[in-house]
């Protein structure tokens, strides 16, 4: 019997996410709406969420249903791109 713990993911803890959006692209998240990521393929997200998940003793789920992005990906408005200048 050994006396180290297994490390297992906190039924209560962080849970990450992977799934597309409704415009086919592949998302990352964390239940706690703090983490978001955008990536080209399903591969690439994989590779990062389960880098996430094992940085934070993190469970893994994939989605079925689409994901909504946290941060909007449509194109910024030109008052937005303006910064405010010193007089």
């Amino acid at each position: 019997m050994s006396s180290e713990p297994e490390c297992q993911p906190d039924p209560c803890g962080t849970v990450i996410y992977v799934g597309q959006d409704k415009a086919g692209h592949w998302l990352v998240q964390d239940s706690g709406r703090k983490m978001e990521g955008r990536f080209v393929s399903r591969s690439a997200a994989m590779r990062f969420a389960e880098a996430e998940r094992q940085i934070y003793h993190a469970s893994l789920e994939m989605c079925v249903t689409p994901l909504v992005p946290l941060i909007p990906f449509g194109p910024v408005s030109a008052a937005d791109h303006a910064l405010p200048r010193a007089a």
